[in-house]
Protein backbone atom coordinates (compact mmCIF):
# COMPACT_ATOMS: atom_id res chain seq x y z
CA UNK A 1 0.00 0.00 0.00
CA UNK A 2 1.53 3.45 -1.12
CA UNK A 3 0.26 6.64 0.52
CA UNK A 4 0.74 10.11 -0.22
CA UNK A 5 -1.25 12.46 1.39
CA UNK A 6 -2.02 16.35 0.23
CA UNK A 7 -3.36 18.70 2.78
CA UNK A 8 -6.65 16.48 2.93
CA UNK A 9 -5.53 13.27 1.85
CA UNK A 10 -6.41 9.69 2.52
CA UNK A 11 -5.17 7.94 5.65
CA UNK A 12 -4.08 3.58 5.59
CA UNK A 13 -3.04 1.82 8.59
CA UNK A 14 0.00 -0.48 8.57
CA UNK A 15 -0.78 -4.28 8.46
CA UNK A 16 2.14 -6.90 9.14
CA UNK A 17 0.95 -9.79 6.82
CA UNK A 18 1.57 -13.57 7.89
CA UNK A 19 3.52 -15.04 5.12
CA UNK A 20 3.17 -18.95 5.74
CA UNK A 21 2.52 -21.25 8.48
CA UNK A 22 5.21 -21.22 10.68
CA UNK A 23 6.31 -17.86 10.00
CA UNK A 24 5.41 -14.15 10.58
CA UNK A 25 6.37 -11.58 7.93
CA UNK A 26 5.98 -7.59 8.05
CA UNK A 27 5.36 -6.93 4.16
CA UNK A 28 3.94 -3.72 4.13
CA UNK A 29 3.34 -0.58 6.11
CA UNK A 30 1.19 2.78 5.63
CA UNK A 31 0.59 5.50 7.85
CA UNK A 32 -0.18 8.61 7.17
CA UNK A 33 -1.41 12.13 8.89
CA UNK A 34 -2.24 15.13 7.02
CA UNK A 35 -0.54 18.52 7.28
CA UNK A 36 -1.28 22.00 5.93
CA UNK A 37 1.00 24.16 3.73
CA UNK A 38 0.64 27.28 2.26
CA UNK A 39 -0.56 26.91 -1.67
CA UNK A 40 0.60 25.60 -3.94
CA UNK A 41 2.39 23.66 -2.14
CA UNK A 42 0.62 20.89 0.38
CA UNK A 43 2.71 17.56 2.10
CA UNK A 44 2.21 14.89 3.73
CA UNK A 45 4.48 14.57 6.94
CA UNK A 46 3.77 10.51 7.04
CA UNK A 47 4.16 8.70 3.89
CA UNK A 48 5.39 4.77 3.51
CA UNK A 49 4.59 2.08 1.52
CA UNK A 50 5.31 -1.35 0.71
CA UNK A 51 8.65 -2.99 1.43
CA UNK A 52 8.60 -5.94 -0.82
CA UNK A 53 7.85 -5.06 -4.31
CA UNK A 54 9.05 -1.56 -4.35
CA UNK A 55 12.33 -1.15 -2.37
CA UNK A 56 12.92 -5.29 -2.48
CA UNK A 57 13.36 -6.09 1.08
CA UNK A 58 11.67 -8.40 3.13
CA UNK A 59 11.65 -8.54 6.75
CA UNK A 60 10.41 -12.31 8.35
CA UNK A 61 10.33 -13.00 12.24
CA UNK A 62 11.37 -16.78 11.64
CA UNK A 63 9.47 -17.48 15.19
CA UNK A 64 6.98 -20.86 15.37
CA UNK A 65 3.30 -20.09 15.46
CA UNK A 66 0.13 -22.11 16.17
CA UNK A 67 -2.93 -22.15 13.73
CA UNK A 68 -4.79 -20.30 16.67
CA UNK A 69 -2.09 -17.53 16.86
CA UNK A 70 -2.45 -17.47 12.99
CA UNK A 71 -6.11 -16.76 12.93
CA UNK A 72 -6.04 -14.40 15.90
CA UNK A 73 -3.35 -12.17 14.62
CA UNK A 74 -5.67 -12.16 10.96
CA UNK A 75 -7.87 -10.83 12.75
CA UNK A 76 -6.49 -8.11 14.12
CA UNK A 77 -4.65 -7.21 10.48
CA UNK A 78 -8.82 -7.43 9.68
CA UNK A 79 -9.61 -4.90 12.51
CA UNK A 80 -6.46 -2.18 11.59
CA UNK A 81 -8.00 -2.34 8.16
CA UNK A 82 -10.99 -1.62 9.64
CA UNK A 83 -9.62 1.01 12.02
CA UNK A 84 -11.54 -0.88 14.63
CA UNK A 85 -8.16 0.02 16.27
CA UNK A 86 -9.26 -0.96 20.47
CA UNK A 87 -10.27 -4.20 19.03
CA UNK A 88 -7.06 -4.24 16.91
CA UNK A 89 -5.00 -3.51 19.65
CA UNK A 90 -6.98 -6.13 22.18
CA UNK A 91 -6.20 -8.83 19.45
CA UNK A 92 -2.42 -8.13 19.10
CA UNK A 93 -1.77 -7.98 22.43
CA UNK A 94 -2.87 -11.92 22.49
CA UNK A 95 -0.82 -12.86 20.03
CA UNK A 96 2.36 -11.00 21.37
CA UNK A 97 1.36 -13.29 24.54
CA UNK A 98 1.78 -16.82 21.99
CA UNK A 99 5.01 -15.36 20.23
CA UNK A 100 6.60 -12.57 21.96
CA UNK A 101 9.39 -12.43 20.17
CA UNK A 102 8.29 -11.20 16.74
CA UNK A 103 8.58 -7.64 15.20
CA UNK A 104 5.82 -7.52 13.27
CA UNK A 105 2.63 -7.29 15.80
CA UNK A 106 4.61 -5.14 17.87
CA UNK A 107 4.80 -2.58 15.25
CA UNK A 108 1.70 -3.15 13.71
CA UNK A 109 0.71 -2.17 17.74
CA UNK A 110 2.39 1.09 17.44
CA UNK A 111 0.97 2.18 14.54
CA UNK A 112 -2.44 1.48 15.99
CA UNK A 113 -1.50 2.78 19.84
CA UNK A 114 -0.44 5.64 16.67
CA UNK A 115 -3.75 6.22 15.42
CA UNK A 116 -5.45 6.01 18.74
CA UNK A 117 -3.63 9.39 20.04
CA UNK A 118 -1.71 6.67 23.05
CA UNK A 119 1.85 8.26 21.46
CA UNK A 120 4.27 6.59 24.22
CA UNK A 121 2.69 3.37 24.18
CA UNK A 122 3.04 3.45 20.17
CA UNK A 123 6.57 4.19 20.75
CA UNK A 124 7.19 1.77 23.25
CA UNK A 125 5.81 -0.99 21.19
CA UNK A 126 8.20 0.33 18.34
CA UNK A 127 11.19 0.22 20.47
CA UNK A 128 10.66 -3.09 21.52
CA UNK A 129 10.30 -3.75 18.12
CA UNK A 130 13.87 -3.12 18.08
CA UNK A 131 15.42 -4.21 21.17
CA UNK A 132 14.27 -7.57 19.23
CA UNK A 133 15.64 -6.42 15.93
CA UNK A 134 17.40 -3.24 16.18
CA UNK A 135 18.31 -3.29 12.51
CA UNK A 136 14.66 -2.97 11.58
CA UNK A 137 14.02 0.00 9.17
CA UNK A 138 10.30 -0.55 9.33
CA UNK A 139 10.60 0.28 13.44
CA UNK A 140 13.06 3.12 13.01
CA UNK A 141 11.17 4.69 9.98
CA UNK A 142 7.43 4.65 12.50
CA UNK A 143 9.35 5.57 15.23
CA UNK A 144 10.25 8.76 13.48
CA UNK A 145 7.13 9.45 12.57
CA UNK A 146 5.72 9.19 16.16
CA UNK A 147 8.33 11.38 17.07
CA UNK A 148 7.48 14.20 14.37
CA UNK A 149 3.92 13.80 15.85
CA UNK A 150 4.88 14.40 19.05
CA UNK A 151 7.14 17.53 17.50
CA UNK A 152 10.49 15.63 18.81
CA UNK A 153 11.69 17.08 15.23
CA UNK A 154 15.84 15.79 15.82
CA UNK A 155 14.58 12.37 17.25
CA UNK A 156 12.19 11.80 14.40
CA UNK A 157 15.60 13.08 11.87
CA UNK A 158 17.51 10.58 13.93
CA UNK A 159 15.14 7.61 13.77
CA UNK A 160 14.98 7.91 9.92
CA UNK A 161 18.70 8.51 9.50
CA UNK A 162 18.93 4.89 11.00
CA UNK A 163 16.33 3.47 8.79
CA UNK A 164 17.96 5.03 5.56
CA UNK A 165 21.89 3.85 6.92
CA UNK A 166 20.66 0.34 7.13
CA UNK A 167 18.49 0.26 4.02
CA UNK A 168 19.62 3.03 1.65
CA UNK A 169 17.25 2.61 -1.26
CA UNK A 170 14.13 3.08 1.25
CA UNK A 171 12.78 6.09 -0.05
CA UNK A 172 9.76 6.33 1.89
CA UNK A 173 11.82 7.01 4.89
CA UNK A 174 13.73 9.32 2.51
CA UNK A 175 10.56 11.06 1.66
CA UNK A 176 9.45 11.36 5.54
CA UNK A 177 13.00 12.46 6.25
CA UNK A 178 13.19 15.44 3.17
CA UNK A 179 9.47 16.61 4.38
CA UNK A 180 10.91 17.16 8.28
CA UNK A 181 13.62 18.98 7.03
CA UNK A 182 11.41 21.38 4.67
CA UNK A 183 8.58 21.56 6.94
CA UNK A 184 9.97 21.37 10.49
CA UNK A 185 13.38 21.88 10.21
CA UNK A 186 14.11 24.16 7.32
CA UNK A 187 17.03 22.73 6.17
CA UNK A 188 17.03 23.39 2.59
CA UNK A 189 20.06 21.16 1.94
CA UNK A 190 18.82 17.83 3.85
CA UNK A 191 15.27 18.32 2.03
CA UNK A 192 16.69 18.53 -1.04
CA UNK A 193 19.33 15.54 -1.41
CA UNK A 194 16.74 13.47 0.38
CA UNK A 195 14.01 14.86 -2.28
CA UNK A 196 16.25 14.36 -5.14
CA UNK A 197 16.61 10.67 -3.53
CA UNK A 198 13.05 9.71 -3.32
CA UNK A 199 12.89 11.22 -6.42
CA UNK A 200 14.95 8.86 -8.26
CA UNK A 201 13.20 5.76 -6.82
CA UNK A 202 9.70 7.15 -8.03
CA UNK A 203 10.66 9.26 -10.87
CA UNK A 204 6.48 9.48 -12.09
CA UNK A 205 5.53 10.78 -8.74
CA UNK A 206 4.70 14.39 -10.16
CA UNK A 207 3.72 15.81 -6.77
CA UNK A 208 7.27 14.94 -5.51
CA UNK A 209 8.41 16.83 -8.61
CA UNK A 210 6.47 19.89 -8.01
CA UNK A 211 7.83 20.24 -4.20
CA UNK A 212 11.38 19.96 -5.45
CA UNK A 213 10.79 22.69 -7.79
CA UNK A 214 9.47 24.94 -5.41
CA UNK A 215 12.08 24.06 -2.80
CA UNK A 216 14.76 25.02 -5.71
CA UNK A 217 13.19 28.04 -6.57
CA UNK A 218 13.05 29.00 -2.62
CA UNK A 219 16.86 28.60 -2.17
CA UNK A 220 17.49 30.24 -5.18
CA UNK A 221 16.07 33.21 -3.00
Amino acid sequence: MLALDKAAGLQNICVAVLAAMGSLALVACSTTTPVAKKPPVAKSADVAGPLVSETGFTLTDNVQIDADTRAQYDNAVRQLEQKQYEQGIASLLKVIQSVPTATAPYIDLGIAYGRTGDFDKAEASFKRALELNPRHPIAYNELGLVYRKQGRFADARASYEKAIALVPDFHFARLNLAILCDLYLADTACALTNYEAYQRAKPDDKQAAMWVADLRTRASH
